[in-house]
């Protein structure tokens, strides 16, 4: 095993300032599944929007035309305190030409899949804070969006979404994008070009059709192998930059890796490997790998054919039953005279409370996070299935708020239309019922509270809506296929009913679960 090129001290120092100062926007888990590894085909990619200041709204964008010398306004993310709750809003830094049609999406804060089931998943890097620079258009949110509306395959969202970063300029942070279409998924990794400079840095990677893999805020692409273009493209500058800065030497006979080149201070520190150790550990647990190790494999093998709820059960964890238990020491005695777990054991408290309670983790140069934590907006497993039409084959499993509470609802690449509740974003109203992720996140938070007791009454709501959401799906697979090629109209608001069905039993299913759990324990805080 190689040894990254920065001293454990100094990658540990930068390791705590990306983590602590970025806050939760860099806080995004992905996963992604190849044809052969998942259960029925499907290709899935993932996202955990771990930022409570990115918005819960989700739209659907319609295909549209555009007339001949159009140009498509874009804007980055910044800070926003004018309204009741911290949150982000859009600047407008300039325009790039747009092209004759654009693809519809569906598009939460992150556009998530197009029509032609091109799905994507995100992660926050940070990387080489050097390497920002304020003098490009594009950002993280936008170039998903350029993404779907203007590719038919992830290979060709790779190439256009790297020739847009190299023309216009990348104005973000390090960023790894999770694309997925119905035949293949990669991982494309993005850094800055450098202070004062318009162009980008990035390297992309397919996972193999029977493997899965995982990026957790901290690079993943090592070794490029470009003579492989199966599996590897790059920007032409992809060694070049690293080179210049001191941060690669070709004559030292050591390859290049981006990781290493990009962010070495990824591998240091637990925040991001204890997740690609426990997701990769979970899907392939023969393996062995070690828990405190800083380099896993880019992807594994799983053990089991992964299905979507495989994705939603890693996606709820929180390193329960191993030595990384957020909240193994926090416990009570019970009616026997013997020490439990203590109800009130709660894996989801501000980080300030760790070391009260000697927890082991939270943010921090040697501490970890798990998989769910309260500041997720929203995640979202994805399936891109080539057996089906487009318009049913790609589905979006969306849901609010804290993972390991959450029920997800399908959302099909054909609908048209999605509930108001679903397209009002709750950060900027405070709390409203007129937003359908507060009663998602008002269970979430009530539940966090008194988690040991509390818990039991998420799953008993939680966990029979879901298998029932995902046992439909044989029917109306079938039902949609046999509309779309009678009437595509016909099909697609067959679908949009389906996903609205969905998002209405969801939400009031938690807005009743919230006023239940205020009830039930109005005496037990």
């Amino acid at each position: 095993m190689h040894a990254p090129t920065l001293s454990w001290r100094r990658s540990a120092v930068l390791s705590a300032c990306a983590l602590v100062f970025g806050g939760a926007a860099f806080a995004c888990t992905s996963i992604m599944v190849g044809a052969k590894a998942s259960r029925d085909g499907s290709v899935m990619t993932s996202h955990t929007c771990d930022s409570h200041q990115t918005g819960s709204d989700i739209h659907v964008v319609p295909r549209a035309k555009h007339p001949k010398g159009a140009e498509v306004l874009m804007t980055r993310r910044e800070d926003d305190r004018t309204g009741p709750m911290e949150r982000y809003s859009r600047k407008a830094v300039g325009a790039l030409p747009q092209v004759e049609e654009t693809f519809g999406y569906l598009a939460p804060a992150y556009a998530a899949m197009s029509e032609f089931q091109v799905a994507i998943g995100e992660s926050t890097f940070t990387g080489r804070p050097e390497l920002e620079s304020a003098k490009g258009l594009i950002d993280c949110e936008t170039l998903t969006r350029l993404m779907l509306e203007r590719a038919r395959t992830a290979r060709e969202a790779i190439r256009l979404g790297g020739e847009l970063i190299e023309t216009y300029g990348w104005i973000d942070t390090g960023e790894a994008l999770t694309i997925a279409d119905p035949r293949e998924v990669w991982l494309m990794e993005i850094i800055g070009p450098g202070k004062d400079c318009v162009g980008a840095v990035w390297a992309a990677q397919r996972v193999p059709d029977d493997h899965v893999s995982v990026v957790a805020n901290a690079a993943r692409i090592g070794e490029l192998r470009l003579d492989a273009p199966d599996f590897f493209m790059a920007s032409a500058n992809v060694a070049k930059v690293a080179e210049e800065r001191g941060w690669w030497d070709p004559q030292s006979g050591a390859p290049f890796r981006f990781y290493e080149a990009y962010n070495p201070d990824g591998r240091f520190g637990f925040a991001s490997t204890r997740r690609e150790w426990r997701a990769l550990d979970l899907l392939a647990p023969s393996l062995k790998l070690n828990p405190n190790a800083n380099i896993f494999p880019f992807s594994v093998k799983p053990e089991r054919p992964v299905g979507p709820e495989t994705i939603m059960e890693i996606f709820r964890d929180t390193f329960e039953g191993t030595d990384f238990d957020m909240v193994k020491n926090i416990t009570a005695t019970d009616a026997a005279g013997k020490t439990v777990k203590s109800p009130l054991a709660n894996p989801f408290m501000p980080y300030e409370m760790n070391p009260l309670f000697k927890i082991n983790g939270g943010w921090g140069a040697l501490g970890e996070r798990p998989m769910a934590r309260w500041y997720c907006m929203y995640a979202t497993v994805t399936q891109s299935r080539a057996w089906l039409p487009d318009a049913a084959g790609g589905i979006v499993w969306f849901g609010y708020a804290n993972t390991a509470m959450t029920t997800y609802v399908p959302l099909y690449a054909g609908i048209t239309a999605l509930p108001e509740d679903f397209g009002t974003d709750g950060r900027t109203t405070g709390f409203s019922r007129r937003a359908a992720w507060w009663a998602f996140n008002r269970v979430a938070t009530i539940a966090a509270h008194r988690w040991g007791d509390m818990r039991k009454d998420v799953a008993a709501v939680r966990d029979p809506m879901q298998e029932r959401f995902l046992a439909e799906q044989k029917e109306v697979d079938e039902e949609a296929a046999r509309l779309l090629a009678e009437n595509p109209a016909a099909g697609r608001a067959y679908l949009t009913r389906k996903s609205a069905e969905a998002c209405g039993a969801a939400a009031n299913a938690y807005w009743n679960l919230g006023d239940h759990l205020w009830t039930k324990y109005d005496e037990k805080w």
